[in-house]
């Protein structure tokens, strides 16, 4: 009988084997579906955050390609509204105008940026446009320079800037004004081509004007910082401008629109304690001088400052811009400042704070003083200027936050992140980029849809008109869109029930201006990246 003879271990030992083999293949195969599900989930996780959502950077240096397309559209407005003998034009439809201005005086005044979508050179708000700009460049020229718009900016900034050394012939005299108001409006013309006659108005010691000799000295106090690595000798003469219109505007104190009443019914001042105070502390940035910082604090603090009041940021009222600018200084501290200076400085912080949380929607100190969509809305007249210019101060209250890693602050005792600061600066911005309820840009240029007719002569008029003043009127009634885009402008805005009226006769809402681009920009160049700001400008 054969008898058959089974390998060691035998039947029951192959099925333990083929059973332990089962359970090695299974884990292979778990493992291997975890390998997998990992690397997608990673692929995915670095796909959605590399793309910013609302604009908003994931990371320190990713870009918001948004926003810096819409920041390359800002800065052309500019150029837009250059005066002077063009170099390097980059608007084809602009060409040389305003060579005689100042000439009956002997005075340079060529250059520098008409006001709006008129021809008319105002000092004041010009002043203001050069002073954001300096601010913008200072805190966040670093991003400029990424996407390229850097060199545009202090190009900008220094036909602005000089145009105000010009206009600033001696110590206590001051140019503020190129035109007549009455004689320009009643002319619908291209700069190019316009024969009216331009006087000129200036301030003195006969006829002071405080905030606007201060705003001029903010303007070229903060330029010189600017300029500081570029062009030392240029620093120095602006900061010297500075030193000289800040003792001119502090000694002879006396507001332009008392002084010149006629200048009442175009950019009307309400006091001049805000510039002083602006103007000051630009210059103890700039210079490091300590009476300037106890100018602010101890010295007029309690005379000027309004602390606990929070007002709405303009190139009327420099409040809030003074409380963010000096509670920059509370942040990233000061050389040997005195209790009493410290004391002060923490007023102003308080006071930015109480502004912000006015801000903030679910703030229990919010404003109500916004459409339904959120946006910020104070007057019908320019309505965007007060919400780009309050979320260009929370952007930069936010960045001082995280710089100073300072995690929250605190409203009503809610705490906030300097991420919940970005998010309503965000909605403001994307709000004027055609997230609204008429899908409509109010940034000439950028998106599909943005308005047509902008209240603007040279945009208006076409390039080979022949018109003069009074029969050039017909391009303001012309039912055609403007023939030549004024890009970067940034126009009035929308009622407060979220409608636009895209009409060339309304210059409330269809009227830009330089010093909205200037917010405009300083805002963008905030969001265009997620970084920190210096702590020094010096």
């Amino acid at each position: 009988m054969e008898t058959k003879i089974e390998p060691s271990g035998g039947k029951e030992d192959r099925r333990s084997r083929c059973k332990g083999w089962w359970w090695w293949w299974f884990f292979v195969f778990v493992f291997g579906v975890l390998v997998v599900a990992l690397a997608v989930v990673t692929i995915l996780r670095h796909y959605f955050h590399s793309r910013p959502s609302s604009g908003v950077p994931s990371h320190p240096g990713d870009v918001a390609e948004e926003y810096v397309n819409a920041l390359g559209i800002a800065m052309q407005f500019f150029d837009v509204q250059k005066s002077g003998k063009l170099v390097n034009n980059r608007i084809a439809w602009r060409g040389d105008s305003g060579l005689e201005d100042g000439r009956q005086a002997g005075v340079d005044l060529s250059k520098g940026m008409y006001d709006a979508g008129d021809l008319m050179k105002f000092g004041f708000p010009m002043a203001f446009t050069a002073t954001v700009l300096s601010w913008a460049i200072l805190e966040y020229g670093d991003q400029m320079d990424a996407v390229r718009q850097l060199d545009h900016a202090h190009d900008s900034l220094k036909w602005i800037t000089d145009y105000l050394i010009n206009a600033h012939v001696s110590q206590n005299v001051l140019y503020i004004q190129v035109g007549d108001p009455k004689i320009d409006h009643d002319c619908w013309e291209r700069p190019e081509t316009t024969t009216e006659k331009r006087p000129l108005t200036q301030v003195n010691v006969s006829f002071p004007g405080t905030e606007v000799a201060a705003e001029t000295a903010a303007a070229m106090a903060s330029a010189s910082m600017v300029f500081r690595k570029l062009n030392s000798t240029y620093s120095g003469l602006l900061l010297n401008h500075a030193q000289q219109l800040f003792a001119f505007a502090d000694t002879y104190r006396g507001s332009y629109s008392i002084s010149i009443p006629q200048l009442q019914q175009f950019y009307n001042s309400s006091g001049y304690g805000d510039e002083l105070l602006w103007a000051a502390s630009w210059l103890y940035l700039a210079t490091e001088d300590r009476s300037y910082l106890r100018y602010v604090t101890v010295g007029n603090g309690r005379i000027f400052a309004n602390w606990g009041t929070p007002s709405w940021f303009s190139w009327d009222d420099k409040y809030p811009g003074v409380q963010v600018l000096l509670s920059r200084i509370n942040f990233f501290g000061a050389k040997e400042t005195s209790v009493s200076e410290n004391v002060g400085l923490q007023k102003y912080r308080e006071t930015a704070e109480m502004m912000i949380c006015r801000l903030l929607p679910d703030s229990a100190t919010a404003t109500s003083s916004r459409t339904e969509s959120g946006l910020i809305w104070v007057t019908e007249w320019n309505s965007l200027l007060h919400p780009v210019a309050s979320a260009f101060l929370t952007v930069l209250y936010s960045d001082y936050m995280l710089t100073s890693r300072t995690p929250v602050l605190y409203c009503s005792g809610k705490s906030y992140k300097p991420a919940d600061l970005r998010e309503f600066a965000i909605s403001q911005v994307d709000y004027v980029l055609g997230k609204n309820p008429v899908k409509l840009s109010y940034l000439v240029g950028y998106g599909i849809r943005y308005p047509q007719y902008v209240h603007h002569r040279g945009s208006s008029i076409p390039i080979n008109a022949t018109t003069g003043c009074q029969d050039g009127f017909k391009w303001l009634h012309s039912p055609d869109p403007n023939p030549n885009v004024a890009a970067g402008a940034v126009v009035g805005g929308p009622f407060l029930n979220e409608t636009y009226i895209d009409s060339r006769k309304s210059s409330t809402h269809a009227e830009p201006s330089t010093y909205n681009s200037a917010l405009l920009v300083g805002l963008l160049s905030g969001l265009v990246s997620r970084s920190s700001v210096p702590k020094s400008f010096v």
